[in-house]
């Protein structure tokens, strides 16, 4: 479901601001409206850093939103990001947000995390979905995500439909063995024979959670950082020309760089 915008202008209460009434008119404040109920997460916390991004200091958002974690990580993503949370109401089901966005003079300074990195070890498909959903949650803070992509979670960022490519016999024989992309991902637990992992594609798209697929172009978009590990590609005989375009190659140094610069780091 697409968040509907609409901006309109709204005043503060007199309790709010101390002010008067004459004064509370004065201070009128633009407010989008955005409608997110439908969206799981990460989605309506997406939804709002984008809207944020739009919008001048002072100004606020409304957003409404069915998914029931969201209130609390709304007040938490306004912690990290020097925005105020002004309100929260619930009602059948729909928590209805208000945030303002923090005034470079009047916000208190936020102490900013260093970055997050995350090491994709598994291809399991609930796993690869559990680092898109985390990586994308960390990039709505504003601060620099990386995942490291080695061995068999280099799986999880194959192309569609990758060009054909010259290899060795053990290249071969690992493009045998191994899922042709993230469509092909196994559950880690009952996967039944690749019955579990349609069910849990079918139970998303009919609770409309974003798949593995748009998470994923969702993180690129977002600015995560994609690095695959030369070594694991060399075992493994992947080649880069297999690999989704926006993936850079990378070492341990690399990653250790990204580490080093993080306050963050997940082995998944």
């Amino acid at each position: 479901l697409a968040a509907v915008a609409k901006t309109e202008t709204t005043a503060p209460s007199m309790q709010e601001t101390g002010k008067t009434a004459a004064e509370v008119k004065d201070n009128v404040r633009a407010t989008v409206r955005i409608d997110a109920c439908g969206l799981s997460c990460p989605g309506p916390i997406m939804k709002l850093k984008q809207t944020v991004e739009t919008i001048s200091e002072g100004e606020r958002i409304q957003i409404e939103a069915t998914d029931p974690g969201f209130a609390r990580d709304a007040r938490a993503w306004c912690e990290s990001t020097g925005n105020l949370f002004v309100s929260h109401e619930s009602s059948r089901g729909v928590s209805t947000i208000v945030v303002e966005k923090g005034r470079k003079d009047l916000a208190q300074p936020v102490q900013q995390g260093k970055g997050k990195s995350f090491i994709l070890f598994s291809d399991d498909l609930d796993k690869a979905l559990a680092t898109f959903v985390l990586a994308n949650g960390a990039a709505a803070t504003g601060e620099k995500v990386t995942i490291f992509f080695t061995f068999w979670g280099l799986n999880a960022i194959k192309k569609e439909q990758p060009p054909k490519t010259r290899k060795d016999i053990f290249g071969k024989m690992f493009g045998m063995m191994l899922p042709s992309g993230t469509r092909k991902l196994k559950l880690s637990k009952m996967n039944m024979a690749g019955a579990g992992s349609k069910m849990m594609r079918y139970v998303m798209k009919r609770k409309n959670i974003d798949s593995l697929e748009t998470l994923r172009d969702m993180a690129v978009a977002n600015g995560v950082e994609f690095i695959a590990c030369q070594m694991s590609m060399d075992v493994m005989g992947i080649t880069k020309e297999e690999l989704l375009d926006n993936v850079t190659i990378g070492g341990v140094a690399t990653y250790m760089n990204r580490a080093e610069n993080a306050n963050v780091n997940l082995f998944i």
